[in-house]
């Protein structure tokens, strides 16, 4: 499906390639004082706010014979108009509406192309008049930006949505990000059968084991197939052994130091980190130090409890760490908790599959459409706060990134929305959206635009 395609139309030099270029990214359109510098369309991918769709620059529309370069130009643009979804009508706010601005907001409104009324050079008081004044267009409220300063571009971003949302289409870099070998980091505390656990994935003894803790002192990347036992897929997977975490005021040895340095340096290189707890021991503070250090480094991770062969009164045991985790890890819910045994081989394809779908959760997309009908329902099930008798008023939501999910909240008086609605949210992501137990990261902004209400 082809990206939504967005015009700018304009009399010369009102900003149309300031605009263009500071939607794209980059300087594509050259920019300069004298009227008419842009004479052919040009065309880029612009993403404002995670919204994507293609930007469409305009020669200036000028009231010329067809026959001379003015009027070529103004043809450009008339035929650009054939195809768009939408058009972004600029205007200057300082100087004004001219009889130009007007002749072509009469064109406008003859074609049945939506159009978006967009005022720049919006910074500072000088441009209030003339926004006020472009109400007499007939295209509703204008959208107060400065292209120069970057300003005022959630308001512009929450114009652009409904043209844009339907025509979305997901990159590549996700799908292409799942198709290659899963990176999975083995973590945990010495003697742990961190190097056990992975010979007995290989089904060979490639790592050195045994019963002295820190034999592994080097993280150590090992490729390998996996073959799923129910599709019989064969899925690639990159292993990484490290050493084991010991608490810090027994890390006295320089080469141990720079082992647990390594295994950080593992972590941050991973899709999916696997914290593996002795069954003989438990759970202790310094495994619980671990998961939130990956946690922290926006990793998806799993907790699976090794030599469960030996475990003695599972049950309690499993159910006890269950409870330990949700209490120590507040800030994700639900992590998964698998018991295995590298001895005998139990558990490991468990382990491995629910591996790669946390992945495939952590490196989701949720479309900017759908993420924002999710979004109404829950403000309409249960709206913010209104502290000291002010109401905090949340206008949208939009996903900036994936590995790990992060989102951007767009409202105002953002700064007094208290932590546990923000959690409300991040836990109606992850419930909602799919994204289990995955770290959601959620960044609130404010716009910039002086005109816009509160």
């Amino acid at each position: 499906m082809a990206k939504a395609q967005i015009i700018i139309i304009g009399r010369p030099n009102v900003g149309k390639s300031t605009l263009f270029n500071r939607l794209v990214g980059k300087k594509l359109a050259l920019v300069d004082d004298q009227p008419g510098v842009t004479r052919d369309r040009r065309f880029g991918d612009a993403n404002l706010l995670g919204l994507e769709f293609t930007i469409v620059d305009t020669a200036g529309w000028e009231d010329e014979d067809p026959d001379t370069l003015p009027g070529r130009m103004r043809a450009q643009t008339e035929v650009s108009l054939h195809g768009a979804d939408a058009a972004m009508f600029v205007f200057d706010t300082r100087a004004g509406l001219t009889p130009l601005d007007e002749e072509i907001a009469r064109w406008l409104r003859q074609s049945t192309i939506p159009v978006i009324l967009v005022g720049n050079k919006a910074e500072g008081r000088a441009s209030e008049s003339g926004l006020l004044e472009s109400y007499s267009l007939g295209f509703g409220e204008p959208i107060a930006v400065s292209a120069e300063h970057g300003e005022g571009f959630a308001d512009l971003f929450q114009a652009l949505l409904p043209h844009v949302e339907g025509k979305e289409v997901q990159e590549d870099e996700d799908e292409e990000d799942l198709a290659g070998p899963l990176k999975l980091a083995i973590v945990g505390r010495p003697n742990a059968g961190k190097s056990t656990l992975i010979n007995a994935m290989l089904r060979e003894d490639r790592l050195l084991t045994g019963p002295e803790a820190g034999i592994t002192r080097d993280s150590i990347a090992v490729d390998w197939v996996w073959t799923d036992p129910k599709t019989k897929e064969a899925r690639p997977v990159r292993l990484i052994d490290t050493a084991g975490m010991r608490k810090k005021a027994r890390v006295v040895e320089k080469l141990e130091k720079m082992a647990v340095a390594d295994a950080r340096h593992a972590v941050d290189f991973a899709e999916v980190v696997v914290l593996l707890l002795d069954a003989t021991k438990g759970l202790e503070h310094q495994d619980l130090k671990i998961a939130a250090m990956a946690l922290e480094e926006g990793r998806a991770l799993i907790v699976a409890i090794n030599k469960w062969d030996v475990a003695e009164g599972p049950s309690g045991l499993f159910n006890g760490i269950r409870a330990a985790l949700e209490e120590g890890l507040s800030q994700v819910r639900g992590v998964p908790l698998l018991a295995v045994s590298a001895r005998t081989g139990k558990g490991l394809d468990e382990l491995i599959a629910a591996a790669f779908e946390l992945r495939e959760a952590w490196s989701k997309r949720v479309p900017t459409s759908l993420l924002n009908r999710w979004f109404d329902d829950v403000l309409e099930k249960n709206p913010p706060p209104a502290p000291g008798g002010k109401r905090i008023k949340l206008r949208y939501i939009t996903q900036a990134k994936t590995r790990p999910p992060g989102f951007v909240l767009f409202g105002t008086r953002l700064d007094d929305l208290p932590m546990s609605y923000q959690r409300y949210l991040i836990n109606g992501i992850r419930r909602d959206l799919g994204f289990d137990a995955v770290p959601v990261r959620l960044t609130l902004r404010s716009p910039k635009n002086p005109f816009a209400k509160s």
